[in-house]
């Protein structure tokens, strides 16, 4: 069985119109796939309705904590020394939210414990993502 981090968090949802919109949001860690993070927003918070749920690097997590990091669908920067922007790009819009840095420095460290930095291609199943991607071709 493996262990997974799963923590609520509030996102602020930055609209054009003035102000913002608190969010509930989820990040989500999984050693079987040691370099990605989750965060996930229920339908509630999306234009459609459904579930919205990005991936991408932790590093970049990390690195965003601290400078503007990001160069595809993905960019995160400190706004403040209690939050940090994502920004999240897709054909068919773009949408930002602000996160706690503790929030994040928490969930980051937690997973940090499962899989140290380093330590990621020990947790990779090479011949299972193999088998599963020869089966699918």
């Amino acid at each position: 069985m493996s262990i997974v981090i799963d923590q609520a968090i509030r996102a602020r949802l930055i609209a054009s119109t003035p102000g913002t919109r608190a969010v509930p949001a989820r990040l989500r860690y999984e050693p079987t796939d040691p370099f990605a993070v989750r965060v996930s927003f229920p339908p509630a918070a999306s234009l459609d309705g459904f579930e919205v749920e990005w991936a991408f690097g932790r590093d970049l997590l990390e690195e965003g904590l601290r400078q503007p990091a990001g160069s595809g669908d993905v960019h995160v920067w400190p706004c403040s020394a209690e939050r940090i922007v994502v920004e999240f790009r897709a054909d068919e819009g773009m949408a930002m939210v602000q996160l706690n840095s503790a929030d994040v420095r928490e969930f980051l460290g937690r997973s940090y414990t499962l899989v140290p930095v380093g330590e990621e291609g020990g947790y990779l199943d090479v011949d299972a993502d193999l088998v599963a991607l020869l089966r699918d071709a």
